[in-house]
């Protein structure tokens, strides 16, 4: 029957069906309850009514009833969000502080394109709310979906409260059939200070700022609340469209507001950094007199050809920056200096300041970066502040770097008492008391102890089971660090025989430990179990491998493809020389720094043994190029030499991968092919004695499509 069959699985009919025998079900359990005094069901049986309700009513809008439940007594409490794919990954965006950055913002796309410096590059300049992201799906006009950003591939589905909002139509005429609308959930200053002001009425804790205000009051599981809140919603962008829509961002905005969508009268068109520039020095003027929250302005290339030519990195795309505002600055003392050890052995020294607020947040500790930054100094020597170095009792300027991470801009040192002495940068760990040593070069000094470094250990396998890495389902931080303490976790092999060890039948089992009980403990040993097959890129990245973050590692393991090959690279490399680690220094992002760090890595004899006892436990699937369907490159290692004509270097290389191409630095037998552009030398004769494929520019594109 329908009523036994799960939300997603039914089809439009069936919603029909349910939906009539829920509103029924309902009247007749509001009659029993409220008119009667006699209740024919539970509480729980009643809640379990109205979820049903609220899901297919979210599912199938369309189809809720005049008479809907939900509409009688207002928006039920659901016990969650369900998740929502994006058609259209909502993507964060890179960051620019100083005027510098936007010229060199410029100056990169300019780059990619080949566009001439005296070539006009048009943007447009927006005022980038300090908010919540969220997505609008129209279908045929009627609002079906909408979904915060979440991770950026997967949102939650908050549909019923998005309906609350006065800026959000539920319907709209004019638009493509498939029709994405991306923009920013906010609450105004005025309406924020009148909200507080009802939470302290009511005793309820007050929120810290208007971002956490709406996005606290849009993701509430009763819209009702939602409803109650006083949320505004800016329009800025578009998602997946099933047709064209504009051939600019301007026009995109236009046609948005002609749609019925709110949208930021401050956006403008530019035709250089300078006007940039010079927008957003009128924007950041008038900032304290918006009536809400902004925290910078975001440009981006306003031709949508272009934008498309452009694409994206990893995470952010390429054809647009947002310029952040100066953080906001306060002033209080530095009551200690601390260090902290991290996962690499760095020393990390940290400001305990005296709680102050910068930018709606209250900040109680401060970055120091290192030695030479407490003394006044930069990583390469440079005088900063002066020369005025940083002591315990010191009053300082704080700011908050993009609205984000506590920094000291400055030491006022008349107000700097007699006895105050220099801060003297300890010379041994104060984890574990081994030398700490800053070599040559460096700009930290780290902590030589390894795993016999509490710190270290326990920051490397909290690393090890992170979300990038292993995420373990069960087994967090917090969890590591007790088993740590305990003795039962010291290295990541270790995770992968606790059953064996601490499981039923042995004579110490973690089921019969404080906070864990048989299930629990089950749980989370057939979660292990299931993480025991892993990908290369992940398990290089949880490695902890000093230089290789989540990005590089996906590079070795595309290149690599699996474990056997990337091991018996590592280990033909151990001397740092031969073909191995030639083709290693030549992958694009790797570099001789990286190269040393990770062949040294795996033959440090500690970290080789713990790492060959790991890879007995696991089974590593290999990790292939991104390949597009009817790609005639995919999985090909290609090299550039010589001038491009027809396109940028980096726009070549960029499209090359997109279609699952390797890109490298040098020729060997395994290259696939050449492209040889005029100017090609010795790249391209090495491939002719190699016989490897060799391509005109034309030949190469025409190859690609």
């Amino acid at each position: 029957m329908a009523a036994q069959t799960e939300v997603g699985l039914l089809n439009k009919q069936q919603a029909i069906v349910e939906l009539e025998r829920l509103a029924k079900a309902m009247a007749q359990a509001d009659i029993a309850y409220h008119r009667n005094d006699a209740p024919e069901i539970s509480d729980a049986e009643y809640d379990a009514l109205k979820k049903r309700n609220l899901e297919i009513e979210t599912l199938f809008p369309t189809l809720k009833r005049t008479d809907s439940p939900s509409d009688k007594v207002g928006a039920p409490v659901s016990s969650g969000f369900s998740k929502v794919k994006h058609a259209v990954a909502m993507m964060s965006l890179g960051n620019a502080f100083t005027d510098d950055d936007v010229i060199e913002f410029d100056t990169r796309i300019r780059k990619f394109l080949g566009v001439a410096d005296t070539q006009v590059l048009e943007y447009t300049a927006e005022p980038k709310i300090d908010g919540l992201s969220l997505s609008l799906r129209y279908e045929e006009g009627k609002l079906v979906q909408a979904a915060t950003r979440g991770d950026g591939e997967v949102g939650e589905n908050v549909t019923p409260n998005a309906l609350t909002l006065r800026d959000i139509p539920a319907t709209i005429t004019g638009a493509p059939d498939v029709f994405e609308v991306r923009g920013e959930v906010y609450m105004s200053h005025a309406d924020f200070a009148a909200l507080n002001e009802n939470q302290l009425a009511i005793d309820a804790k007050p929120f810290a700022n208007p971002r956490n205000a709406a996005a606290g009051s849009l993701r509430q599981l009763d819209s009702e609340i939602t409803k109650s809140r006083p949320l505004r919603f800016f329009a800025y962008a578009l998602g997946e469209v099933s047709e064209h829509f504009s051939d600019t961002q301007a026009g995109i905005i236009q046609r948005l507001s002609s749609l019925g969508f709110s949208t930021n009268p401050l956006t403008q068109r530019c035709a250089a950094p300078s006007e940039l520039m010079e927008h957003y020095s009128k924007i950041e003027q008038d900032r304290a007199t918006l009536g809400y929250d902004i925290d910078g302005v975001v440009y981006k290339v306003n031709d949508l050809a272009l934008q498309a030519r452009l694409g994206f990195r990893t995470n952010t795309p390429r054809w647009a920056i947002a310029h952040k505002f100066p953080a906001e600055l306060a002033q209080t003392i530095v009551e200690d200096i601390e260090i902290q050890v991290g996962r690499t052995g760095a020393l990390s020294p940290v400001a305990r300041l005296k709680p102050v607020t910068v930018g709606g947040v209250v900040v109680s500790n401060a970055t120091l970066h290192n030695e030479d930054y407490i003394a006044g100094r930069d990583s390469f020597g440079k005088t900063i502040r002066e020369g005025r170095d940083i002591r315990i009792g010191d009053w300082v300027t704080v700011y908050r770097a993009g609205d984000v991470i506590p920094k000291i801009k400055d030491v006022d040192v008349g107000r700097r008492e007699d006895n105050s002495q220099p801060y003297v940068f300890p010379s041994i760990c104060p984890e574990c008391g081994s030398d700490a040593i800053r070599e040559e070069g460096e700009a930290v000094a780290r902590c030589t102890g390894g795993l016999i470094c509490p710190a270290q250990a326990v920051e490397k396998l909290k690393h090890f089971v992170s979300k990038a890495a292993f995420d373990i389902d069960g087994l967090g931080a917090k969890q590591i660090e007790a088993f740590y303490l305990d003795g039962w976790v010291t290295a990541p092999a270790d995770i992968f025989t606790l059953n064996e060890r601490i499981g039923s039948g042995n004579i110490q089992q973690l089921k019969n430990f404080e906070g864990w009980g048989e299930k629990s403990a089950q749980k989370l040993f057939d979660a292990i179990s299931t993480k025991q097959q892993i990908s290369l890129n992940r398990l290089i990245f949880a490695l902890g491998i000093r230089h290789v973050g989540e990005s590089t590692a996906m590079t070795l393991a595309r290149h690599y493809s699996s474990w056997s090959a990337f091991n018996d690279a590592m280990e033909n490399a151990r001397d740092h020389s031969g073909s191995d680690w030639e083709t290693l220094n030549a992958i694009d992002g790797v570099g001789g720094v990286m190269a040393a760090t990770l062949v040294d890595y795996f033959h440090e004899a500690k970290a080789r043994a713990a790492l060959l006892n790991l890879v007995r436990h696991l089974i590593i699937t290999d990790v292939e190029a991104p390949t597009v369907e009817g790609s005639m490159v995919a999985g090909k290692i290609v090299v550039f030499t010589g001038t491009l004509e027809k396109v940028t270097r980096v726009e070549a290389k960029a499209k090359a991968e997109s279609m699952g191409a390797k890109v490298s630095g040098s020729v060997s037998a395994k290259t696939d092919i050449v492209v040889a552009g005029p100017g090609a030398g010795s790249k391209r004769k090495k491939a002719e004695e190699l016989g490897v494929k060799v391509l005109s520019e034309d030949e190469w594109l025409e190859l690609i499509g």
